[in-house]
């Protein structure tokens, strides 16, 4: 079985300006422009963290329609909205898969020139509330290979779940190759750990 492996981390903001400004002002290096997901009604901006994974930076877009059904990530419910209230917060993360299972609910999604297929809830709630991650396939090459490398790179990632051991069976069954920490923790939460060129920042 082919190893799953991490594709990218999700940060959510009220508005894609703040949530930009935020990440930027965190690393101290700008943010690739990304685009719009006409679907769901969001737009994004991107930051590689190498040549494999890379971080996004989405929110709802104000200028795009009302999507016909619920948008991912949570994005519509009263609860990530409260949360983001306290500023733009990392809600999930995506990893890399050759094929979706077939139970799975997989959307053939597209973003200019990228084209993928991710699995995404009908009701748009996040997976293991963040920490279980969202599977994605990809069918034109994925945005780290033509993201400029401003060296950042992920050192580890943290999940923190009232079911640890729910997960890390979860991951097993993905065969996931990553260096995850899987703790129990009263609700579900992430934390990521950067290198940038000016030291470490917490995410």
């Amino acid at each position: 079985m082919t190893a799953a492996t991490l594709d990218h981390l999700v940060i959510a903001a009220r508005t894609l300006a703040e949530g930009r400004a935020w990440l930027e002002g965190r690393l101290g290096v700008p943010l690739a422009p990304g685009g719009e997901h006409a679907l769901f009604g969001t737009h994004n901006a991107l930051l590689g963290l190498g040549p494999t994974a890379y971080l996004e930076v989405i929110a709802i877009n104000p200028h795009a329609p009302a999507p016909a059904r619920p948008r991912w990530f949570g994005l519509d419910t009263p609860e990530l909205r409260e949360r983001l209230e306290d500023g733009p917060a990392l809600i999930h993360w995506v990893a890399s898969v050759p094929a979706l299972p077939t139970s799975s609910e997989g959307l053939e999604l597209s973003r200019g020139e990228n084209r993928w297929a991710l699995t995404v809830p009908e009701d748009g709630s996040l997976p293991g509330g963040g920490v279980q991650p969202s599977l994605i396939v990809w069918h034109t090459p994925p945005p780290p290979t033509r993201l400029p490398d401003v060296g950042v790179r992920l050192a580890s990632l943290r999940l923190g779940t009232p079911d640890p051991d729910r997960l890390r069976a979860a991951l097993d069954a993905l065969n996931f190759a990553g260096e995850v920490e899987v703790y129990e923790a009263p609700q579900p939460e992430l934390g990521a750990l950067l290198e940038t060129p000016h030291g470490l920042v917490t995410l």
